[in-house]
């Protein structure tokens, strides 16, 4: 049985792990021009990134993709196809580095399977077109205004690179990775993605790893770093999360949510209460070490509760695929029903142990230690 928990608690740990390392990829880049915006996406082909904040009012979208190890030699490009699901229709912007060492991005609509990539007008509007290269890295900038292909929703985008000779781009090579280079984007869901993950699943998942894998005195104090380090990284995108959302609200006077904006801006204050009750914490032997325990736990499990109905409340105001609302269900299906049998061992393991501890304690120990302390003295 104890076998079975730890494997139970390893897996929880390696997935916070996983999604506190691939939460942080793209959303910790910083551009060397001090450029911000309210989301990005971690493109699974090419080493390529795209960053972007979305206007819904105007149904305006300002990006910058990324991609990354590419030579002086290369051209890169990303294009939205409005009309298919793949590279023909598709709006595109390319850049490359000239003989002279310049810059050149452009804009270009792929007709056919044969395009020279030459330089013509989009569909959409474009404007505040540049590019840079540095580091083995192509950026792209632009602002769209995608008013005229219906905004946002469930955009098909396509990116690729290849070689540029005699100051003209060349076809891309058919690898596996520039073929499939291709995939659907929501630019309105950014906002449901950072708090379903952060606020919806890190949160449950780094109060489990707390609550149960401290029971062995092994994984002392290595659990509390685990769970600070799991609930700091939902609490840093989960603020993104939030932002994205008041953002999304400013621009949208008309359109009024109520109910999940009052319960966002609870949790937001609530788990900035929780970071900042940390550099408060006392010692595990302090007088006033109860009350502080009482205190984080509280505020941690109303935190957890109103981020899960928040969550279901936002899937219910986007209105994904069905299978989203089930899946997340499912996770936090799997996560209650892991609580609910480590619950019960967890209490079974401690009474062993207080039992085990009472029967060899020394009639001269009067101070009722017994030198385990579920948390570690930092």
């Amino acid at each position: 049985m104890a076998s079975i928990m730890k494997v139970v608690l390893t897996l929880s740990v390696l997935l916070c792990l996983t999604l506190s390392s691939s939460a942080q990829n793209c959303s910790t880049y910083a551009f060397r021009s001090n450029e911000v915006f309210g989301a990005c996406n971690d493109l699974p082909y090419l080493n390529s990134f795209l960053h972007w904040s979305y206007n819904s009012s105007s149904s305006t979208l300002q990006i910058a993709y990324r991609h990354t190890g590419v030579s002086s030699s290369n051209w890169v490009a990303w294009a939205i196809n409005p009309s298919g699901s793949g590279m023909v229709g598709s709006q595109a912007l390319i850049a490359y580095q000239q003989p002279d060492g310049t810059m050149k991005a452009y804009t270009s609509s792929v007709d056919n399977y044969q395009t020279q990539l030459s330089e013509g007008k989009l569909s959409f509007d474009v404007s505040d077109l540049s590019a840079t290269y540095a580091d083995n890295e192509i950026t792209i900038f632009a602002t769209l205004g995608l008013s005229s292909i219906g905004g946002a929703s469930n955009v098909t985008h396509v990116w690729q690179d290849g070689s540029v000779s005699g100051g003209t781009p060349r076809m891309h090579a058919m690898s596996e990775a520039n073929m499939q280079s291709v995939g659907t984007i929501n630019f309105l869901s950014v906002h449901g993605i950072l708090n379903a993950v952060s606020w919806g699943i890190m949160m449950p998942l780094g109060a489990l790893i707390a609550r149960y894998l401290k029971v062995f005195k092994s994984a002392n104090p290595a659990w509390f770093y685990l769970h600070v380090s799991c609930q700091s990284t939902a609490y840093i995108v989960g603020v993104a999360g939030w932002a994205t959302g008041i953002k999304l609200g400013s621009e949208s006077a008309g359109v009024v949510y109520s109910a999940h904006r009052t319960i966002g801006i609870i949790l937001f204050a609530l788990g900035t209460l929780q970071v900042f009750a940390l550099l408060l914490r006392p010692k595990p032997d302090h007088k006033y070490r109860f009350y502080w325990n009482f205190y984080h736990h509280s505020v941690g499990y109303a935190v957890i509760i109103l981020s899960i109905i928040n969550v279901l409340k936002g899937i219910d105001i986007l209105q994904p695929e069905k299978k989203w609302k089930y899946a997340y269900i499912g996770v936090i299906a799997a996560l209650a029903f892991n609580a609910l049998w480590l619950e019960g061992y967890t209490w079974y393991i401690v009474l062993k142990r207080k039992r085990s501890e009472g029967e060899t304690k020394m009639p001269h120990n009067t101070n009722g230690s017994n030198g385990y302390h579920p948390e570690p003295e930092v």
